[in-house]
């Protein structure tokens, strides 16, 4: 897990909470002094008669943007309010598609939405997708079981009335249905976390179930096996652009400060990807945009009717 706090821009990595050990973590943290330049100050937390050898092994005792909070357990759930505004956080993923990659939201944090909490899922979404993907101004879409107007379910017809209501926030373009997520549609995918959860999984346990699959068939025979040889750089950036470990965690938005998920499985790119990602949003001050835009939706919202 990463955290950073609003206050002083410090980012928290919990250096014990992985299944690679600390020393992974360290090498994540390493990879990440040397690699971003801008890097904000970062705390490992964790068992510091553990982390002062792996940091100084790694030469990294003397670095100023290095320190570690001595902590004798494991960080459990960080208790952070939602901001301003904002009624339940919400967790964002980003996946690949077509030409490019898309973030879902929410990826499972509310499975029981409102509306409402749909509208904040839409603003917490492009600001991220605007942060992490350099998207000026991602295009939204509500997930849905069809594009005409009144398909869908009580939410789903709600909240496509509110996100129409706060177009001046967001750009809304409209439902979508299954068939559009993967495809050059939109850059930001709403739906309530019951749905986003079953996507997210079935969409993982897809990728490795073709990756099996294509391996099988390809090492079926000599001829094959040549094909693949001659294929391994396209087969090498294939598998770099649905790589989960490229942005390294699934952000929790919505609160007042950022908390960035790993898989316990993570390594040292995935690590220090989500470090990268906790920069970015510090350095693009991310929250305090989000808390303007969710401050003007909801004055929109209450200030016009809804559709009858």
């Amino acid at each position: 897990m990463v955290t950073t706090s609003g206050a002083s821009g410090r980012i928290a990595v919990d250096a014990m909470g992985g299944d690679l050990g600390p020393a992974e973590v360290v090498a994540a943290v390493k990879l990440a002094l040397h690699q971003f330049a801008t890097l904000h100050p970062n705390t490992l937390v964790g068992d510091e008669a553990v982390l002062r050898p792996q940091l100084a092994q790694a030469r990294l005792d003397g670095e100023p943007r290095q320190s570690v909070f001595h902590a004798t357990e494991v960080v459990g759930t960080l208790r952070l309010r939602t901001m301003e505004g904002v009624a339940r956080p919400a967790l964002a993923a980003i996946c690949p598609r077509q030409g490019g990659h898309f973030v879902l939201i929410d990826a499972g944090a509310n499975p029981d939405a409102k509306p409402e909490h749909l509208v904040h899922n839409a603003i917490l979404g492009s600001h991220y997708c605007r942060v992490m993907l350099g998207i000026k101004s991602p295009k939204v879409g509500l997930m849905t079981i069809g594009t005409e107007e009144g398909k869908g379910n009580a939410l789903i017809t709600e909240t496509n009335d509110q996100l129409r209501r706060v177009g001046d926030v967001i750009n809304y373009a409209g439902p979508i249905e299954g068939f559009h997520v993967f495809a050059e549609h939109v850059d930001v995918v709403v739906c309530d976390g019951f749905v986003g959860n079953i996507m997210i999984k079935s969409w993982e346990s897809l990728v490795k179930f073709f990756s099996t699959m294509l391996k099988e068939e390809l090492q079926s025979n000599p001829l094959r096996a040549t094909g693949a040889l001659l294929s391994k750089g396209a087969f090498s950036a294939l598998k770099e652009r649905i790589n989960p470990e490229r942005y390294g965690g699934a952000p929790l938005l919505g609160l007042n400060g950022n908390i960035l998920k790993a898989h316990g499985s993570s390594n040292r790119q995935a690590i220090k990807n989500a470090i990268r990602a906790a920069n970015e949003m510090i350095k693009a001050d991310m929250n305090h945009r989000i808390e303007a835009d969710i401050l003007r939706a909801n004055e929109l919202l209450a200030a016009q009717p809804a559709a009858t």
